[in-house]
């Protein structure tokens, strides 16, 4: 075996369950290519097929019928080659049935591998509340999210599981504290500085802020590239506050060249140095284990 190949199996393959478009990079698209380029073999199921992102227009869906969905999962999870797999991220589901099919193949992989990592990706709704049928992010939050060793929610799908409005970093904090799995990485998190946007980090013990400036009308997808690569620096052995870095910096710089170009989408084929080594930088703050009321 080639070291390359060594260094591969090492880190591990990742099974990764979400969304399939032809066109953009959301979902799959972004989370495949995101791991793929940091080295990672990648076992992708999709949950839905789609021409582009719902957010650009209706167009034709394409779930599996949930009887299929659960077979193709049996399947992997009786695969000869499952000791491989170091961990599993789903995100965007096709419907509410596919959850339980979800944890189902998630305790496979952890009997084969009690090492192995499950990020959930809540994705289920934005500044505008749900877009997803609320069966589904019912199903989502009492079936995998219980599951999760690390979730990375945005914060307005924080705000749905909490039932309240997070508008505040102190809020956010609280919130998670209470709510969340071992860790926690909250995306569209409020920035200390005006104008700043971040993801909050939430640890036992530790609470960390990367921040960096809002970038305006952002393409589609930046909560998938973010999943994705938080887990394959943290599987690459990163500690969770360096990955938190690199991540940021990574998606922050991906979605300010898309900008820059006019993208309506990310261009992660052209951008794939910024995946790999960043060079945009971001404020990394450690907070305190309470913030103050009045703190934004």
């Amino acid at each position: 075996m080639s070291g390359m190949a060594q260094d591969s199996a090492r880190r591990g393959a990742v099974i990764v369950v979400s969304s399939h478009v032809a066109r953009g990079a959301v979902g799959n698209r972004a989370a495949v290519f995101a791991l793929e380029a940091l080295g990672h073999p990648v076992w992708a199921v999709p949950t839905v097929l789609l021409p582009w992102h719902p957010g650009h227009g209706p167009a034709t869906r394409i779930v599996p019928p949930p009887a299929d969905f659960a077979a193709f999962l049996r399947d992997l999870e009786d695969a000869p080659w499952l000791g491989e797999v170091g961990a599993v991220l789903s995100g965007y589901l096709g419907g509410a049935e596919q959850a339980e099919a979800i944890a189902a193949l998630v305790r496979r992989v952890k009997r084969q591998n009690p090492e192995a990592r499950y990020v959930c990706d809540p994705v289920m709704g934005d500044l505008g509340g749900l877009y997803v049928p609320q069966a589904t992010a019912v199903a989502i939050r009492d079936v995998l999210l219980p599951l999760a060793d690390i979730a990375t929610p945005n914060r307005h799908e924080l705000a749905w599981l909490a039932g309240r409005p997070l508008d505040t970093l102190p809020a956010l904090a609280e919130t998670a504290r209470r709510l969340g799995p071992p860790a926690l990485l909250v995306t569209s998190a409020p920035g200390i500085r005006r104008g700043a946007i971040g993801n909050l980090l939430l640890l036992e013990g530790e609470m960390h802020l990367a921040e960096h400036s809002a970038v305006e009308d952002p393409a589609k997808g930046p909560g998938d590239l973010t999943a994705a690569l938080f887990l394959a620096w943290l599987m690459r052995g990163a500690p969770p506050r360096e990955a938190l870095r690199h991540v940021t910096a990574a998606v922050y710089e991906t979605l300010a060249r898309a900008a820059a170009r006019g993208s309506d989408e990310l261009m992660l084929e052209t951008d794939m140095g910024s995946l790999t080594a960043p060079t945009a930088q971001v404020r990394l703050h450690r907070l305190p284990a309470a913030l103050p009321a009045a703190r934004r």
